[in-house]
């Protein structure tokens, strides 16, 4: 029997990148699958993917609102939800940003999370889950991307505090932190991952749907309040390869401090 037969899931923030790959996996795993999202052609995409679809703008209070209520007339009453839908920041510091993309990242990937768990209990099956995603910015400070990871932090805070309101219900609240995954949100060059992580390379999105399976399924029902990272080890701590370079760079600059000495002498 598949993992996820008889059970109904919305997938928010589903039409693109790690949403649209959860969805998949659970059309794979025998759920029935709605499909979340802003994108004109997201009805196709759904299709596509054997789901439906329904509009929304996850931003916004009131489409969220009105978004849950149309997914359980799909398909009855929801046993998972995903609140996956989410932006990047521009690569610029908290003391560049402007405040207009400050507003909409907080609005996208912090407010949009509160939303969907203020309105989601009332169309929520006993038993459920609330799968969030969030980010390993969470955990590590950039000079690049603050406001995103400070969002994502607080989104890994409302795991903690979603468990323990939706508990008596039995519905579970986690959440996943994947590390930099190749999608069209994440332009890092593959390269980088050599050095940053012990597996050595970016992530792909299929490295992560097997958790979102794991979630949504009977197999985590007593796992409630937990944040798992999926970064191929890039929070763990300094790799070699990181070593050898810092080395490196460390041995050029004490060359050339070496040389500019004798120069001035």
């Amino acid at each position: 029997m598949r993992q996820l037969e008889g059970k109904t899931a919305f997938v928010i923030g589903g039409t693109a990148g790690i949403g649209l790959a959860v969805a998949r996996a659970y059309v794979e795993e025998g759920a029935t699958v709605i499909i979340g999202g802003r994108r004109r052609d997201g009805d196709g995409i759904a299709r596509e993917a054997g789901c439906r679809f329904v509009a929304l703008d996850i931003a916004r209070e009131q489409d969220v609102r009105a978004a849950l209520p149309a997914a359980r007339d799909v398909a009855g009453p929801l046993d998972v939800l995903v609140l996956n839908a989410g932006i990047a920041q521009p690569v610029t510091s908290i003391q560049a940003i402007e405040s207009e993309a400050a507003a909409r990242i907080i609005g996208v990937d912090l407010l949009g999370v509160i939303w969907g768990l203020k309105h989601a209990p009332a169309h929520l099956a006993d038993g459920g889950s609330v799968i969030l995603t969030s980010s390993v910015a969470a955990q590590l400070g950039t000079a690049t991307e603050a406001i995103y990871g400070a969002a994502k932090a607080g989104v890994s805070s409302l795991v903690r505090s979603g468990a323990i309101e939706f508990g008596p219900r039995g519905i579970r609240v986690n959440a996943v932190q994947p590390g930099p995954i190749a999608t069209e949100l994440n332009q890092m060059p593959e390269e980088l991952f050599t050095l940053l992580t012990p597996l050595g390379r970016k992530g792909k999105v299929h490295d992560l749907t097997g958790v979102y399976v794991f979630l949504a399924s009977d197999a985590s029902r007593y796992l409630t309040g937990q944040v798992i990272t999926v970064d191929g080890g890039l929070s763990a701590g300094i790799t070699p390869g990181v070593l050898r370079a810092v080395l490196s760079r460390a041995r050029r600059d004490a060359e050339a401090r070496r040389v500019n000495a004798g120069a001035s002498s």
